[in-house]
Parts: C-alpha cells; structure tokens; sequence
C-alpha cells in the first residue's frame, strides 16, 4: 500500500542538470562520487555502471589534473546520468570541462582566480547552461571566517554567501549549495540557517562521516533529520566505503521517511527462539531485491512468533523454522520451503506475481 507523505518540503529554485531538475519540489535525487582516478576512463565507467545499478542518479567525479579532465568527454559519452566535475583551484580545468560536455560543475568561485577568470567560467557555464555547485566544508573555510567564528554553521553559511554573491554579480543563478561538516549538528544547523536565507536548491551531506556503519548512522542522522524537516533537494552519503554503499544507504534514508516509494527489505533482529539463520536470509534477500524496481515491502522474520503478524503488513514475506520457511503472499501463507531453497523461491514468488500485475 502507497503511504501518504507527510513531509512539507521548502520551495526552492529549480535547477537543471542534464535531464533533471533539483529543487521546484521534484524528488530528492541520488548522487555518489567515483573512487577511482578519472583518467582510468574504463575503471570509472565501470564503477558508474554499478552506480546506476544500485539506483544512482547523478554522478560525480574527480579532476584533479589535465588527462582527468580530458577524460570526461568519453565517460559523458557512455553514461546515461548527469556527469559532475569536481573542479577545486583551477579555473582553465573549469572550462575544459564545460567543453567535455559535463551537466555540472563542482566549484567555489571564491577559489578559482581573479575576477576575470571567473567571468570567463561563469559565462561560459551560463552559455552552455551548466549549473554550478558551491561546496562549503567545514575543514576547508576561510581563514577571517575561521578567527571571527570558528568552524560553526553562521561560518559556512556566511562562507557560501560569499561565493554566491560572486555569481548573483555576474547573472547567474543555476546554482545549487551544500554546506558540509564532521560534525552532524554543525552540519544540521549550518543548513537550517542556509534553507532561511538562499532559494537556492541545497545538496545534503556530512562530509567524511566515516567507514561503512559508522558513516551510515551519521549521514541518516544529519541528512534524515533535515528531511524530515523539508530542507534538501539532492543527498550524497559520504562513506569510506565502495560508493555503491553510499547509494543505498542514500535509498534507504529516503524510503525510511517516505520520501521515496522503493523495495524495503524488514527483518527481525533474531533471538534464541530462532531456528534458522536469519542474519543469512535476510542479507541474500536485501541484496537481491535492491534490483527490484517499484513499491514492494518484503519481511525476513526468524520464528513463528513475530513472523505472522509482520507477514500481514509486507507484500511478501518468509518466516523460518527448524531447517524449513513459510512464504508468504500479500499476508496470507503460501507453501512451506526448505531452508536452502527459501530465498530463491520467495524471488521465484515475486516475479511470478508481478508479472501478472
């Protein structure tokens, strides 16, 4: 059953890159970064490709030097999301990018030379309508915002005005802002404050949040916290892990407030009445159904005890015993499976009743 969102999101301006529009009230998108050196054309297109596997909808990579940034053009080529460079210092990278065919830019105008070079960027990004995503962190600030405030939110919101003045100045406003920090509520404060004052669409995150569970429990409290809230346009989970983790952690925190209509995998934590192994089960049946598309609710419950009642409420489900499991469809007990065969039959299940929809 499609749930009813409860969650009154800000207005903000819309945004284009490449086919998609942020703010304006369109879904949240999911972004991520390659991990790999942009130069490496075919490891970075491979590691997009699992990207857009897991559900990725915007892509961003690093150009640190001149063959990265002469790479971009072939990985645009190949890829079927908007491509992001991420550009720091150097303003000549900037329009080599724009000329590769990039949807967006990573900059901080503030930081890429005279007034002048920045000119030349912003009408050249302005000319080939290329927003531009100013990204303050909190361990990169500047020096006078550092000695009058400190690493605090009114710092990287006084920080982003900075640069976006710079582009209001010159006309342009296909801007997006993120302002990231280690610290989660300087992070959620920073962008209370920045949702009050730009109508800018706001890109979430909490920047270097850490290892997988760590980085996870620190993105969904900052970033879920600020949803909630209606405050955000675009997410990228920050983690020190394979970036195809950030995704679904990402689809996981959207789904967690309705936010987004998704597969959601429930299972139960297991206890010594369990006969079967649950952790297993439920592991194989996550990673599986990240490759469903649409609504579906799927419970993974260890004994007889919970897994009935929670079977009610999922479109699927599978409870266990001693070395067998029952599936069932739409709350109701289907057949029962030996333990071995239990997932792949509750997949067989799925696509057989889908399929008649």
């Amino acid at each position: 059953m499609k749930k009813q969102n409860r969650i009154s999101r800000k207005k903000t301006r819309a945004v284009k890159v490449g086919n998609l529009i942020l703010g304006d009230g369109q879904p949240i998108r999911i972004q991520s970064m390659t991990k790999v050196p942009t130069r490496n054309v075919q490891a970075t297109l491979e590691q997009i490709d699992r990207l857009i596997e897991a559900g990725c909808e915007i892509v961003r990579v690093a150009c640190p030097g001149e063959e990265d940034v002469k790479a971009l053009g072939k990985i645009k080529s190949k890829i079927s999301i908007p491509l992001v460079a991420d550009i720091h210092f150097n303003y000549r990278f900037a329009l080599m990018a724009i000329d590769e065919g990039v949807d967006k830019l990573r900059l901080n105008p503030g930081n890429i030379g005279d007034k002048d070079r920045v000119a030349e960027v912003v009408e050249k990004a302005k000319k080939h309508r290329v927003p531009i995503r100013i990204g303050v962190n909190s361990g990169s600030l500047e020096k006078d915002l550092m000695e009058k405030y400190g690493p605090t939110p009114e710092a990287l919101v006084e920080s982003a005005r900075r640069h976006v003045a710079i582009l209001e100045a010159l006309d342009f406003h296909d801007t997006v802002i993120s302002l990231k920090a280690t610290d989660v509520p300087t992070m959620i404060e920073a962008y209370r404050l920045a949702s009050q004052k730009f109508n800018y669409p706001l890109h979430l995150g909490v920047t270097e949040a850490g290892t997988l569970i760590r980085g996870s429990v620190y993105n969904a409290i900052g970033v879920g916290t600020l949803l909630q809230e209606g405050i955000g346009d675009t997410i990228r989970v920050s983690l020190t892990a394979d970036p195809v983790e950030e995704v679904k952690v990402a689809k996981m925190i959207l789904e967690s407030l309705d936010l987004r209509q998704g597969v959601r995998v429930i299972s139960c934590p297991t206890c010594g009445r369990t006969e079967i192994d649950t952790a297993k089960l439920a592991t194989e049946v996550e990673t599986r159904a990240m490759k469903l598309k649409g609504s579906l609710t799927i419970a993974v419950m260890g004994c007889a005890v919970n897994g009935p009642g929670e079977a009610q409420g999922a479109d699927f489900a599978i409870t266990g015993g001693q070395k067998k499991g029952m599936i069932y469809v739409a709350g109701k007990q289907e057949r029962v499976v030996d333990e071995e065969h239990l997932v792949d039959e509750l997949f067989k299940e799925i696509e057989k009743r889908r399929n008649k929809i």
